[in-house]
């Protein structure tokens, strides 16, 4: 068995751009930038960003088209695919994540966070404000009063 999947962390690179096909289904294409930190030969803590190209067919791509913009972080998982065509001669390839699966990311601003769920007709949630914090008791929970 073969594998092709690839899970992607980071901020969008531009505003999705949601186009119709021919056969009147919905696609979106953006730009996800990650990060990584290390540390070189010398000891220096250096960083590598990555640029990755991602598109999104049908409800997915109308709900990242809806909810992202520029700059907002989103979790994306899908398969890796490559396109090439003949453009004045030459032959172009563009390699792109084709979302499968996605998630909104909070990035510290109680925006949305609603999963890929929202695709399959949900309607996304939006974080809890701080009036809506959760309340843990104040007291110690004893393990046997879990009933599982």
């Amino acid at each position: 068995m073969y594998i092709n999947k690839a899970f992607v962390y980071g901020n969008l690179t531009r505003d999705p751009e949601l186009k119709a096909l021919p056969s009147g289904q919905h696609l979106v294409s953006f730009g996800i930038a990650t990060n990584r930190t290390y540390k070189d030969k010398n000891g220096q803590k250096q960083e590598a960003t990555e640029f990755h190209n991602i598109v999104a067919f049908g409800r997915p791509a109308e709900v990242i088209a809806q909810y992202m913009k520029k700059g907002r972080p989103l979790f994306v998982e899908g398969r890796i695919q490559t396109r090439s065509w003949e453009s004045d001669g030459q032959k172009k390839y563009r390699t792109e994540i084709v979302v499968e699966n996605f998630q909104f990311g909070d990035g510290g601003r109680g925006g949305p966070a609603s999963s890929g769920q929202a695709a399959q007709g949900e309607e996304p949630q939006s974080a809890p404000k701080d009036s809506d914090e959760i309340k843990y008791p104040d007291e110690e929970i004893n393990p046997e009063d879990i009933p599982f």
